[in-house]
């Protein structure tokens, strides 16, 4: 009983061993990547510049109208920094990831907070705050719901099929809004042609000549110096320069305040979770109809930004990242941002590469980040009474200006024309109308450019008619007499891609000055084996052309269609018994030329003797009536084994009757049909005349007359016979001539 028990424990301490392995190999993972100073460093210098981010995000955000809840607007930055960054540095592939709100985001971000404004002040709403907290904590959820989901269904990559203008144009959107909101942090007023009073008085002007000032000194210091506390020294050196100003000219800082250099004095709110049931009760949710364009951009720009942003990280630390891992990690951090009050964030390309950059290769370089921005949380928010608002406006308009650089004017060096055109058609639908027209109209544009681009490639691979490219079938002279003669009614083409609206018919107007050329046509060939799909107006154009094939007395053949492509057929009424389907093209090509032979030779089926066969090819009776004494008659029944690939090539045959296949052996269990060859056709003459190995398997693919020439009656026809043997070999070089300009017909029509 004792032993039974111990047995019980030792199972239940295995199991649970099992069960704790997998954390415990998750924690030790996660210790060894942690680093150590160097990514602590880092950390903090990615930090001072989250900070100075993070409050021109705030600003751009809680601008205008929401300015007075510039104190949510700092605490909902800091939090969604703190919880991003810790978030993603413990989950992400790449352990020095920093994550956190980002320029791009934060204008679409802005973008909905003051969509939400406009429609509560149109309806006389007063109390802004609440609301604009509660919609951004939304964006950040949608976010974090979708990003997971798309990690969840490892379908990250599906992110790569977004048209390149649509990522651009909505991207170059942003930079607009993130200067149009440089604007308005400075001054308090929309960049709008309505506005333009407002702008041009009192200290206006001279607040956006300063943050103009600011921003070209931020480019020109990037320029000039690459070192990571760039950005914050031009910041700290515009501060100092505004108060060196105020001296100089003996303004009191309170003057300054008034005037509105600076910000407003804010309060500290703390954390504040906006999910309470007067505020779900207050929130105009009427106005969420309206609000779905932003909303569904917030998701876009969000999407987009992490995938652009994670391939460029991909390339600084010249390592591959789990794109899948990523977006569940970064939906996972916007979920519990947006439970917390706080807004969307995503991957940093800029701070990870700079963290890197310092020597950053574990996860404390982004737990530092989220310290940092977590202490940032108890400081009190009246020191923005004391930043110059053009500093902050001027870290925007250089933020704005630089993604409008980067995608409006480098990407015309990259796009086509077309594409280009439809880039900038969408920046300016959704700066003048608004994410939901940019929505749509991206949507439209990305499926008219994708539709101008397709039916840019042909659907035709290769084009041939009968004379040029037959089957793998080899005939005697007479057949390939009449085949060359009637070549052109065989017209066949092999198909490509996806057939659909704009290719599908430049395919009906091919066929149509076709059958106008090629008078005599009698079957219409198409292989469909490199066919990906069709849709219904592709199998209305198919309609077309058997309407145009019926007129003109051809047939349609159709060959090597798949199940779905063979279904669409059915379901349009195209599959008929005058339709001919195949499932290979050199049979049905067969069945065509057999077609084609019977029509133009008389008595097509009449037997020759294979006397008077030798005396046609030899071109002389005599000749034909010794050759046969040497032959010996051979019947074989279908299936059999003729020769073996690797054996000695000791005959060749003459094939009487019936059929003969080559097949090549390429493996203990494949095999493949190279040719097969048909009555008065010979097989095995190069190998009786070079004496090298079978390279194939000869079989019989029917019944089949066959009349064996052996390696001894050869040599003694070669001594005995020396004109027997010249005509021989005359025979033979023409049959192999014939073959080689067949197969160089068929490797031209390939290649073009």
């Amino acid at each position: 009983m004792s032993d039974a028990v111990g047995i019980e424990n030792d199972r239940s301490s295995a199991l649970a061993d099992a069960r704790d392995r997998p954390k415990s190999r998750f924690i030790h993972r996660h210790l060894s990547e942690l680093g150590g100073p160097a990514d602590a460093l880092s950390g903090l210098i990615c930090g001072i510049i989250t900070v100075l981010y993070g409050i021109s995000y705030a600003a751009l955000i809680f601008s205008g109208p929401l300015a007075p809840g510039l104190s949510f607007g700092l605490a909902a930055t800091f939090l969604t920094t703190a919880v991003a960054a810790l978030i993603v540095s413990l989950r992400s592939s790449i352990p020095f990831m920093i994550s956190g709100p980002d320029s791009s985001t934060s204008a679409v971000t802005a973008a909905l907070s003051g969509a939400l404004a406009h429609h509560m002040i149109a309806d006389g709403g007063a109390a802004l705050v609440g609301p604009a907290v509660l919609i951004i904590a939304m964006g950040s959820l949608l976010s974090g719901l979708f990003l997971f989901g798309l990690g969840r269904a490892r379908a990250g990559r599906a992110i790569r099929f977004v048209p390149y203008p649509v990522i651009g144009g909505f991207l170059g959107a942003t930079g607009l809004l993130l200067v149009e909101g440089s604007v308005q942090v400075m001054t308090g007023h929309k960049l709008t042609l309505t506005n333009i009073g407002e702008l041009t008085t009192q200290q206006n002007p001279f607040m956006i000549l300063a943050g103009l000032v600011i921003a070209a000194s931020l480019f020109w210091a990037r320029s000039r110096f690459k070192g990571a506390l760039t950005i914050p020294a031009v910041l700290a050196g515009a501060v100092i320069l505004f108060y060196a100003v105020l001296a100089l000219g003996s303004v009191p800082i309170s003057d300054a305040q008034q005037a509105g250099w600076t910000f407003a004095s804010q309060t500290s709110v703390g954390i504040n979770i906006p999910w309470t049931a007067q505020a779900l009760t207050n929130f105009p949710w009427a106005s969420m109809p309206s609000l779905l364009g932003n909303m569904l951009a917030v998701v876009f720009v969000t999407t987009i930004s992490t995938l652009l942003n994670t391939a460029g990280i991909e390339l600084t630390a010249e390592r591959e990242a789990d794109l899948d891992q990523e977006l569940k990690a970064l939906g996972v951090a916007n979920l519990v941002s947006g439970a917390l009050g706080g807004y969307v964030s995503c991957m940093s390309l800029s701070r990870t590469t700079l963290a890197y950059s310092a020597g950053a290769r574990g996860r404390l370089a982004g737990m530092s980040v989220a310290v940092i921005a977590a202490l940032m949380l108890i400081v009190d928010p009246a020191f923005l009474s004391f930043i110059p608002k053009s500093v902050l406006g001027g870290l925007l308009l250089f933020m704005g200006l630089d993604l409008l650089y980067k995608w409006l004017v480098q990407s015309s060096r990259r796009l086509m024309l077309v594409d280009y055109l439809s880039l900038l058609a969408i920046v300016a639908v959704i700066f003048f109308w608004g994410f939901v027209y940019g929505v749509l109209f991206g949507i439209v544009t990305g499926c008219a450019t994708f539709a101008f681009s397709a039916s840019r490639v042909n659907a035709i691979k290769f084009s041939f008619d009968g004379g040029s490219y037959r089957s793998l079938l080899d005939r005697s002279k007479r057949d390939l007499v009449v085949l060359n003669d009637n070549g052109s009614n065989i017209q066949g083409m092999a198909l490509q891609s996806y057939l659909y609206f704009g290719s599908a018919n430049s395919l009906y107007q091919h066929i149509k000055q076709l059958i106008a050329k090629k008078t005599g046509c009698r079957f219409l060939v198409f292989d469909f084996r490199l066919v990906t799909g069709i849709d219904s107006s592709a199998i209305h154009s198919f309609n077309q052309i058997k309407l145009l094939a019926g007129k003109n007395n051809a047939s349609l053949v159709l060959v090597n269609m798949s199940s779905d492509v063979r279904k669409a057929f059915k379901v349009g009424g195209l599959l008929g018994d005058d339709v001919i389907l195949s499932n290979d093209l050199h049979h049905a090509l067969e069945s065509c030329e057999n077609v084609i032979i019977e029509d133009k030779i008389e008595n097509a089926h009449q037997r020759e003797t294979f006397i008077e066969w030798l005396e046609m090819a030899l071109q002389n009776r005599e000749y034909a009536e010794t050759l046969a004494e040497h032959c010996k008659k051979i019947d074989v029944a279908e299936g059999a084994l003729i020769a073996r690939q690797g054996a000695p090539s000791d005959s060749m045959h003459f094939i009487m009757e019936g059929r003969i296949g080559v097949v090549v052996s390429v493996g203990p269990h494949s095999q493949i049909r190279v040719r097969s060859l048909g009555q008065h056709t010979t097989i095995g003459e190069m190998g009786l005349l070079t004496q090298q190995p079978r390279s194939a398997n000869i079989v019989a693919e029917a019944n089949s007359l066959l009349y064996e020439l052996s390696a001894e009656s050869y040599d003694r026809i070669t001594s005995e016979h020396p004109a027997l043997t010249q005509a021989l070999l005359t025979y033979v070089m023409t049959v192999m001539s014939e073959r080689l300009r067949f197969a160089n017909q068929t490797i031209g029509i390939l290649q073009n």
